[in-house]
Formats: structure tokens, C-alpha cells, sequence
């Protein structure tokens, strides 16, 4: 009898770490049969002598809670080797939801994660109230990738409380109405729950969401009826209380309740911050906790430019302009753009504009870095040659800076604001520590600001093949394995007998991310990056083949990975 599919003569690179070998994947029924030797004959065999073959990616932290409702391909992640995705991250969800309460979550949704409201209204079939019952409608979608779902803690909150939710404490009643809904959800198929204390981050009134708040009492008992389902606790902590209340949490919730905990850490600008990230770590799990750490794999933050936004008094936004020159500027499309630019008077009435701001209200000049004109982003310029060190360099005003390479570049150049992980030496000490990994691609959220979907991609090129900071072995592991035991999944992230089918087949030697660019593609033309992929020979999903080439290949065979408890009931 022949195979369904045959991977034949790769690379193999298990994702558990061990040592590669050459020999084949054979498939059936959208599991895999064999590894290692020689496989009989395929009804599809794909050729992968002088390629890698290695389990499909695993992303613990996204945002395509809304995307998936219209784009069932999950791009652009997807054409980055990613073949499951973890929704539900930070707190904020479309579930449970009471039918009166849709406007309010697709509006915190908004204000958090910069994904458009009327997008997430008439994108999605809001056939649910329950997070199950959410679950069962991502499935209608047919994904092209796998999904997970966690549940968020200002949805929970919210559904139970009200408008008290926000700003008040929860009863002993309501503390135990919540882990029991929690429960309930995990039942049904969550992986989790995420929680968010980081009171930045607000609702569409302008108050911190539901759950920045909220007592510890409350997140541990809900924390209790999770671990006992074998669930994720995942945490956006308050970076600036992060040795007392943050902290205390995180501990409470690995060692009373022993939950799996995760949190978003990234390092800071200073070389030794990824030491001392490494040092509190160790302390925040000290005592064998299982505590692990997200972060960055390179500086990243808002990224802007003549495609997309362009420099304001407050970059986040497109309001502010420093004059009317700006504000034309910024009103306009690409092609007006640069025939603006082009215009000897209008560039001079906007650099003129730009002179007329105090330096000390545009933090971003001296953080911000050009990411070069070729196919592929530069994220590694030194910390020397900001945008504003090279304007100094060159004799110029940074808007002169800014202007005279986007129209090098033809417009399409642009920079990034290195916001989070700016050291890039830093980020060296810290990922290898064993309890970190890297990630934090934020896919599906702040969609036309940041543009990090292609981590994986940079992890494999820069930080395994490029740098040497991870063997082959291990940089896989670190993208497989290792997140997929966070998330809990016993059936995915190892290439072994048994385990379904989601698998890469790349070639580590072209692995890279293409350049940024702008796309009009969301409901209603709201604007996103996207970014594609080299390298990427084949990414088959639950046994089927999804992308090849780094584009898709028509199959659509991805699920909603259910948590522990309903895998056993089903």
C-alpha cells in the first residue's frame, strides 16, 4: 500500500532538540507513520534532498481572533511556517459575550490591538455567546492553519460584572461564577486564559479594560479551575511593578494553583538588560517553577514611511501634523506623495515645518532606523546610525534625512522605531536562556503599525545560520516543541510516529523575510502590512499541503486544536 504523502530524503530535524539525520516522513490519514530510513512508495512525494524537514511552527502569540473571520489563510504567518496559531492572547476576546455587549468587545479589541471595529463587526458571524460556542464557529471557517483559543480576561469579566467590570472588585460570588464559565470554557476546547495588567493598554472611554485591576484572589482562583484542565495562565505584566505586585502574581499562580505560566518580556536599550532580564527570571521561577518568558528575537516596534504613515508630534496617530505642508503630505496617497516631494518649494515648506518642532517632543528621531531599499529589511542597522545620527551625519535636518532615501527608495523605504528589544546584544544574552522563548509576532493586531509575523523566519536566518546563537537543532526546537508544550499540545511540534502532520520543508540556506508593503486587503480597505517569505519549500498542515513557495497551495485543512480536557472527551 502506498502513502498518502512521502517527504523524502530530507534533513530531518525533530524538533526536540536531538541531533539531525537524513531519511524520510511518510504520512497517512494526516498523521505520520514513519521517520527515519526509507520510506515505501507515496501516492505525493515531495523531493527534499539538500532540504530541511522540520514539524510546523508554533505561534503563542497572536491576535487573528478577528483576521480568521475574513481571512482564512491567517497571512502573512502562514507564509512564514507557522501551522498553529494561539488566539486569545493579553486579555482582550470575542468570548463569552452576551449579544447587547458585541460593540464593547469589537471596541476593546480596537483600542488595544489596533484592529478597526466596523472590521471586527462585519468581519466575523458573532454566532456565539459562549467561548465553545465561539470555537465552534472558527471552525466553520476552515482555516488554512491550525488555531488554539485562550479566554480573555476582559471578556470573562465584563460577561459577569457588567459595567462594574472596569474599575470594581469582584464578590466571593462572582470570583467563583467566573472560574466556573472559565471551566466551562476549557471543557469546551480553550487552551487557557489570558490576563492583562498593564494599565496602558485601555477601552474605547479611556479606562484601563477589565482585569488591569482586579485582586489577585480573583486570577488565582480562576487560575486554579485552569490548571486543574491542564491549561496556559498567559500574562501581559505591569513592566514598571514587575518585583512587587506583577511578580507576586506570576509566582502565585505557577506554585499554588500549578498552572503553566507565560508573560511577554522583552529586553530594554541598555547592553546588560538581557542579563538582568535572565537574572529575574531566574528568580521570578525560582523553585522549579514553570514559568516561561516571551520575547523578541530583534528590535521592533512602529514602522513608517511614505507607504504607510508618515512622521507626526505623535507617530502613533495621523493627527498632529506639524503644519498644513504635513498635513497635505499625510492626507495623500503614495504617487502625491512623492510628486509633493519632488516639488522644490512644497519639500522646503515641510522641512521648514519640521525645523519649527522642539527635538525633545520627537523621541522617536534618535530610535528610529532605516530599514534599507533592497528585497529584504534591514532590522540590524547599528545603534549608532539612527535616523537622526545619520541626518547629523549628512549635514541635514532629519525630515531631510526622512525625504531624500523614501524618494531613493522610490517610497517604499522605510524605518523602524525600535520601541521594544532595541539591543540587539541584549536580545543575544537573553533568548538562550532556557525558560525564554522567542516570539511575540503580534499577527493580527496593530496591522498598519508594526509588521513582525516574519520572526520565525529572522530566528532561523539571523540568530541560527547567520549568528550561530542556536544550533539548527536547537532554533527548531525553540519554534516547535518547546511552544507547543506551553500551549499544551501533545500531538504537534515533533516529528515522530503518531503525531499529526504539520510539517516544513525549507531550505535553511534562502531562509529570510521579504520587504514590508503596504495592502488595502481588511474590510472596508483599512490598511496592513504584510510580509513575505524565502525559502519556505513546502508547509503541509494536518497532512495536506497548504503553501508551497510561501504562497498558498489551495489546501484550507487547519482546525481548532482543543485543550486538554476536550481532546480526552472527544
Amino acid at each position: 500500500m502506498a502513502h498518502d504523502i512521502v517527504i523524502r530524503g530530507g534533513t530531518v530535524v525533530d524538533g526536540t532538540g536531538s541531533a539531525a539525520f537524513t531519511g524520510d516522513v511518510a504520512i497517512d490519514g494526516g498523521r505520520i507513520v514513519s521517520v527515519g530510513g526509507k520510506a515505501g512508495p507515496g501516492r505525493q512525494e515531495i523531493d527534499a534532498d539538500g532540504l530541511v524537514v522540520t514539524p510546523g511552527f508554533v505561534d503563542i502569540h497572536t491576535h487573528l481572533d478577528a483576521q480568521i473571520g475574513w481571512d482564512p489563510l491567517l497571512t502573512p504567518v502562514s507564509w512564514h511556517g507557522v501551522t498553529t496559531a494561539l488566539l486569545g492572547n493579553c486579555g482582550v476576546t470575542f468570548a463569552p459575550c452576551k449579544p447587547a455587549d458585541r460593540p464593547l468587545l469589537a471596541a476593546m479589541m480596537e483600542t488595544v490591538e489596533d484592529i478597526p471595529r466596523e472590521a471586527i463587526l462585519g468581519g466575523l458571524s458573532w454566532e456565539w455567546e459562549s467561548y465553545g460556542e465561539y470555537l465552534d464557529a472558527l471552525d466553520k471557517l476552515n482555516p488554512a492553519i491550525n488555531v488554539a483559543g485562550m479566554v480573555g480576561h476582559s471578556a470573562l469579566r465584563w460577561y459577569v460584572m457588567g459595567e462594574r467590570s472596569v474599575e470594581g472588585e469582584s464578590t466571593p460570588e462572582e470570583k467563583a461564577e467566573m472560574a466556573r464559565i472559565i471551566g466551562q470554557a476549557m471543557d469546551d476546547g480553550a487552551v487557557g486564559f489570558s490576563s492583562n495588567r498593564f494599565p496602558g493598554h485601555v477601552g474605547p472611554d479611556g479606562r484601563s479594560i477589565p482585569g488591569t485591576f482586579a485582586d489577585h484572589d480573583e486570577v488565582v482562583a480562576i487560575g486554579h479551575a485552569v490548571a486543574a484542565r491542564d491549561g496556559l495562565m498567559q500574562n501581559v505584566v505591569d513592566f514598571g511593578r514587575k518585583d512587587m505586585a506583577s511578580g507576586a502574581l506570576l509566582r502565585r499562580l505557577a506554585a499554588e494553583c500549578r498552572a503553566r505560566v507565560l508573560f511577554s518580556y522583552t529586553v530594554g536599550g541598555s547592553p546588560d538588560s538581557g542579563r538582568r532580564n535572565a537574572e529575574y527570571l531566574e528568580r521570578l521561577s525560582e523553585g522549579g517553577l514553570d514559568i516561561t518568558a516571551l520575547s523578541l528575537p530583534r528590535g521592533t516596534g512602529f514602522v513608517f514611511g511614505l507607504q504607510s504613515r508618515i512622521p507626526a508630534k505623535n507617530i502613533w496617530s495621523q493627527r498632529g501634523f506639524f503644519g498644513p505642508a504635513w498635513e497635505a503630505l499625510g492626507a495623500a496617497d503614495l504617487e502625491a506623495r512623492l510628486a509633493m516631494l519632488r516639488n522644490t518649494e512644497t519639500r522646503a515648506a515641510l522641512v521648514a515645518e519640521a525645523e519649527a518642532v522642539d527635538p525633545s517632543r520627537l523621541p522617536w528621531v534618535e530610535g528610529a532606523y532605516w530599514m534599507g531599499a533592497s528585497e529584504t529589511p534591514n532590522y540590524l542597522e547599528p545603534a549608532a546610525n539612527s535616523l537622526g545620527a545619520m541626518a547629523w551625519n549628512a549635514g541635514e535636518h532629519w525630515s531631510e534625512t526622512f525625504f531624500r532615501l523614501s524618494l531613493e527608495s522610490g517610497g517604499h523605504g522605510l524605518f523602524t522605531w525600535r520601541m521594544f528589544s532595541a539591543n540587539i546584544d541584549a536580545v543575544r544574552d537573553f533568548l538562550p536562556h532556557p525558560q525564554v522563548m522567542p516570539g511575540l509576532s503580534d499577527a493580527g493586531a496593530h496591522v498598519s503599525q508594526v509588521m513582525d509575523c516574519g520572526v520565525t523566519s529572522f530566528i532561523l536566518s539571523h540568530w541560527v545560520r547567520d549568528e550561530g546563537l542556536f544550533t539548527l537543532e536547537e532554533g527548531v526546537r525553540k519554534l516547535t516543541s518547546g511552544p507547543a508544550r506551553v500551549i499544551g499540545l501533545k500531538d504537534r511540534g515533533v516529528l515522530a510516529p503518531g503525531m499529526q502532520a504539520d510539517i516544513n520543508v525549507l531550505d535553511q540556506a534562502a531562509i529570510g523575510e521579504k520587504y514590508p508593503r503596504m495592502v488595502r486587503d481588511f474590510p472596508g480597505g483599512v490598511p496592513r502590512y504584510v510580509q513575505g517569505s524565502t525559502g519556505y519549500h513546502a508547509t503541509f498542515v494536518n497532512g495536506e499541503l497548504a503553501f508551497r513557495d510561501g504562497e498558498h497551495a489551495g489546501g484550507r485543512s487547519g482546525r481548532v486544536v482543543r485543550g486538554a480536557r476536550a481532546r480526552v472527551a472527544a
